[in-house]
């Protein structure tokens, strides 16, 4: 997809439990955003033009360790593709944003030994961002902003790229309540790092297989999508067919409308 257009310790004994040999999430979720959708509803520091990372979530958040705070020192390595990858759009240091994602999701991904640290858990979450390489692959399909696709095209692209199922997520327009934007990208792993089928919305069941597969999503420039913990209401696109719009993910905004 050309995404190029105008328009996201203490005591040892932490880390015995962080790997406790009882691992308690299936599935992992890679989320990804797009900054336009999220800054056309935030006010940002900076205009990104490409897919970033929101976060690495487990299925699972029960058994998480809240007393195993962030430090950053730890993955000092990682911090330069962190802040070009996992950027924190509202605010210029992105340290906060990494703290809240670690210790809300990497608290619970810890519970595998893969992911039982915090260098594991970031460095994966940057090394399948970047195998995934989402831009590519929407690319692949010539689906690029400023025009539009259905959502049965976008979709299906994702399908036929990495054999899985995505979750695709999207914002109501505050110019056009028929149009979404596209916000939010979820790709799935189970515990292996095996590419497998996010949950699909039981809601995609109530539309007509010829309203779903026809609802169409148009790219247009200055959108932003950095869905950030709670700051920006994205709706499913399930939720955006209830309104006859539904729309991509991009830099670019992607607006979608049924015909």
């Amino acid at each position: 997809m050309n995404l190029s257009s105008p328009l996201l310790f203490c005591l040892a004994a932490v880390f015995f439990s962080a790997a406790s040999p009882h691992q308690i999430w299936n599935k992992l979720t890679l989320t990804h955003h797009w900054p336009t959708t999220f800054c056309s509803m935030e006010h940002c520091h900076a205009k990104i033009s490409y897919w970033t990372l929101h976060g690495l979530w487990p299925d699972n958040g029960n058994e998480c360790n809240s007393s195993w705070h962030f430090n950053s020192s730890q993955i000092e390595d990682l911090l330069p593709d962190m802040e070009k990858s996992w950027p924190d759009l509202i605010k210029p240091s992105s340290s906060s944003f990494w703290k809240y994602e670690w210790q809300k999701h990497g608290t619970c991904a810890a519970e595998a030994e893969s992911l039982n640290s915090q260098h594991k858990y970031f460095s994966k979450a940057l090394e399948l961002y970047h195998k995934l390489d989402l831009s590519s692959a929407l690319n692949k399909f010539n689906i690029i902003p400023s025009d539009y696709y259905k959502f049965s095209q976008i979709e299906g692209a994702i399908q036929s790229f990495y054999g899985v199922t995505p979750k695709i997520q999207c914002a109501h327009s505050s110019k056009n309540t028929q149009v979404q934007n596209l916000g939010q990208i979820e790709i799935c792993f189970d515990s292996e790092f095996t590419l497998l089928d996010c949950e699909k919305n039981p809601n995609k069941e109530k539309f007509p297989e010829e309203v779903w597969n026809n609802l169409l999503v148009k790219t247009t420039s200055g959108f932003k999508d950095q869905l950030q913990n709670a700051a920006i209401k994205l709706v499913s696109m399930l939720r955006a067919a209830l309104n006859s719009t539904a729309v991509p993910n991009g830099i670019e905004h992607y607006t979608a409308k049924v015909r």
